[in-house]
């Protein structure tokens, strides 16, 4: 799959806002943290996901009913969803200087009644781009940072109207972002995640 940058400015990738806060005090400590003894930006980013992936609970998995969408407000309450992890990711690795997109996938429930976006991120090496899933681990579910070929948590299934979207995104999806900002805790958020962009 070919992935689509939705800006050809590559600086948007690197930037800061109110999602992607990686000028906020714990995003840089937390980065400057992850990056002590570490020679290259290739490592760095590998620790990075893993950080955001092992140490921050997916909050369905966690039973967490909070909802989190900024990125500082991930790492300093150490939950939020998929969505939530990839601001966090992103804002840990731009604060390095690394260009981070988000990306996003459409699945199937696991009861197969209906879909929801799922958010993961995609960084820049050697010219191309890479996509990282830092949901976390679970059984049945083996993510790992890769730039040899996708790890991914799920592979869309077409026959089951699941989707890939290429599209890289600078900012996160405005109705992914509308989700999280208006859910007051996560069984409301369930109830109004996006199955479709």
């Amino acid at each position: 799959m070919e992935l689509i940058q939705n800006t050809p400015d590559l600086s948007a990738y690197l930037a800061a806002d109110e999602v992607i806060d990686h000028d906020h005090p714990l995003v840089r400590e937390t980065a400057a943290r992850l990056a002590e003894g570490v020679a290259e930006s290739y490592a760095y980013a590998r620790v990075a996901y893993e950080f955001v992936r092992d140490t921050i609970p997916h909050s369905q998995d966690s039973g967490d009913l909070r909802v989190t969408w900024r990125a500082s407000d991930v790492l300093e309450q150490r939950t939020g969803i998929c969505y939530a992890k990839a601001h966090a990711l992103a804002a840990l690795l731009r604060a390095e200087d690394i260009a981070t997109a988000l990306c996003y996938q459409r699945l199937a429930h696991d009861d197969g009644a209906g879909w929801a976006v799922h958010g993961l991120v995609a960084v820049r090496f050697n010219g191309a781009w890479h996509r990282q899933d830092s949901r976390g681990n679970k059984p049945g579910v083996d993510a790992q940072f890769s730039l040899g070929g996708e790890r991914l948590a799920w592979v869309p299934d077409p026959k089951s109207n699941e989707v890939d979207y290429p599209v890289l995104y600078a900012e996160p999806h405005p109705v992914v972002l509308s989700a999280l900002k208006a859910a007051s805790d996560r069984p409301q958020l369930w109830k109004t995640l996006p199955t479709a962009l």
